[in-house]
């Protein structure tokens, strides 16, 4: 079963839930998620399957949007509801005014530091199991572009917000640091994903309702984004039997319809995605990644 599919993830579940369960459902072993939610965290989750998984790569940049509050009055060690009071509980007098200036700072290209609770890797092992173990965990801030950010209620201890920040981003830290700057803690207390790339909330499916499509082949790949939508910003061709041998079998082929694409996505068929091929000269491209 190849294919993309976008899921609502439920609250209290990790993505590597999410994937062991749609292991269950289809059939298919090889599924890797495109981003990972954390347990608390909702919404948007994309899914690869089959020999999809080894387009994963074109996705790696993909801008992220989340709406959630932010708690103030105290932070945590892992920087949202889930983890232990790192600092002693108060009850912040604050303004709606207050937040949104604070929160204007986070905005544009800047350095971030990961929370330590993170699947950031140390030494080839994820932060968070360091952490976990009692470690101490050397992080180094990473660059990530937060495209927009606005607090759009202010009820007691808790801000709403909307935001738009950049693949590898860490919602959690910008609570965390909030805090730090109200002088009075924070943490994240909800946060849910309303898109991923070009992924929204309208085109998500749940995982109850997938399972209710087990066995069911056809019904099930309906469900899947149809394939000439996957990375719109490469254009796609169908190509004719000679030009499918070749980059099938790995060799370059004449794209005469594209002379400035550095990337193409080949279909043999409407939905049957064979290639992704990468221009090496003019119209020559060579198959960087075969599928079928």
């Amino acid at each position: 079963m190849n294919g993309l599919l976008v899921i609502d993830k439920p609250g209290g579940m990790t993505s590597h839930d999410v994937v062991s369960r749609l292991r269950r459902i289809t059939g298919e072993q090889s599924i890797g998620h495109l981003g990972t939610l954390d347990p608390m965290a909702t919404g948007i989750l994309p899914l690869l399957l089959g020999k999809f998984t080894r387009l994963a790569q074109y996705f790696s940049s993909a801008e992220k949007s989340y709406t959630g509050t932010i708690r103030f009055g105290f932070a945590t060690d892992t920087y949202d509801a889930e983890g232990e009071p790192a600092s002693a509980a108060i009850h912040p007098e604050l303004t709606l005014e207050q937040v949104r200036q604070v929160a204007a700072r986070f905005f544009g290209t800047m350095q971030q530091m990961p929370p330590a609770f993170s699947a950031k890797k140390i030494a080839g092992k994820p932060a968070y199991k360091l952490a976990r173990a009692g470690k101490q965990v050397e992080l180094k801030p990473a660059t990530v572009h937060i495209e927009s950010f606005e607090i759009t209620k202010l009820d007691g201890d808790q801000a709403a917000f909307t935001l738009s920040i950049s693949a590898g981003g860490y919602v959690r830290s910008i609570a965390h640091e909030m805090g730090q700057t109200l002088g009075c803690g924070a943490h994240l207390s909800s946060l849910r994903r309303t898109r991923a790339g070009v992924f929204t909330l309208s085109e998500a499916h749940k995982l109850d309702e997938l399972q209710q499509l087990a066995g069911n082949l056809s019904a099930m790949e309906e469900k899947f984004v149809h394939p000439r939508s996957l990375l719109p910003e490469m254009p796609a061709i169908t190509a004719d039997a000679p030009t499918l041998g070749r980059m099938r079998n790995g060799n370059q082929a004449n794209l005469p319809e594209f002379s400035s694409a550095p990337l193409v996505k080949v279909f043999a068929a409407q939905r049957d995605l064979a290639a992704i091929a990468r221009r090496v000269a003019g119209t020559l491209f060579q198959p960087v990644v075969v599928l079928r």
